[in-house]
């Protein structure tokens, strides 16, 4: 390789690192707006190589068309945002449903042994975590068109992330109570086991909500 293309390597491989290391969202979605980014900054770089300028002030010259690192964060950090929102949303979409039903089978009469309060309350506390979760899913279902279809034909609300970033973390914070009272109540009850499996699918739900509220949250505070 010529002197002149590692000194338009370096510059490049910096950039993208740069733009990378400032971006936030899910991974797969910024590995593709970054790899979009860096093939269409090569691709210029080598158009202004080919009118004769050196590789260096090819770069250059790239750079001055796309922009800074500093001038496109805030255009991409929207995007990915916005796909975190998504991502999140869905994630709420498809986990809280399980808690519809496990208040379903938590309502459902079962004989308990001497001193059934405790067991009741678990069970109170499942159904009240359902009611949160029948409110999340029509808002993330609602988010998901937002920000699919009908974003084409009417703007974004600004702070949707936010509430979509909130939203899940209260469903979250409901399937973490709804795992507490199904584990309460399988280990006083009857049917145990089924309560125990609910039980499972609340933890499971809440594991992959939580962390994907918490990646929305953190997009939602960045400048974008």
């Amino acid at each position: 390789m010529s002197a002149g293309g590692q000194d338009a390597t370096d510059p490049a491989r910096e950039y993208v690192a740069d733009l990378a290391a400032a971006l936030h969202g899910p991974p797969a979605a910024k590995a593709r707006l970054v790899e979009e980014i860096r093939g269409g900054l090569l691709d210029t770089t080598d158009a202004h190589a080919d009118r004769g300028l050196s590789h260096r002030h090819a770069f250059r010259a790239a750079v001055r068309e796309f922009g800074t690192v500093d001038e496109l964060v805030p255009g991409c950090q929207r995007e990915l945002t916005l796909a975190q929102a998504r991502h999140t949303a869905r994630s709420v979409a498809l986990t809280a449903p399980f808690l519809i039903a496990c208040w379903y089978l938590a309502a459902t009469p079962v004989p308990e042994p001497a001193g059934g309060l405790v067991p009741r309350a678990a069970q109170l506390l499942a159904v009240n975590a359902a009611g949160v979760a029948i409110a999340a899913t029509l808002l993330a279902v609602a988010t998901l068109a937002a920000t699919g279809t009908l974003a084409r034909r009417l703007p974004t609300p600004r702070r949707l992330p936010l509430v979509v970033a909130w939203t899940g973390t209260t469903a979250g914070v409901a399937m973490a109570v709804t795992t507490l009272a199904l584990a309460t109540a399988a280990a006083l009850a009857v049917n145990w086991p089924l309560l125990a499996c609910a039980g499972v699918l609340a933890a499971a739900s809440h594991a992959a909500v939580a962390s994907s509220a918490r990646a929305c949250r953190r997009c939602a505070r960045l400048p974008a």
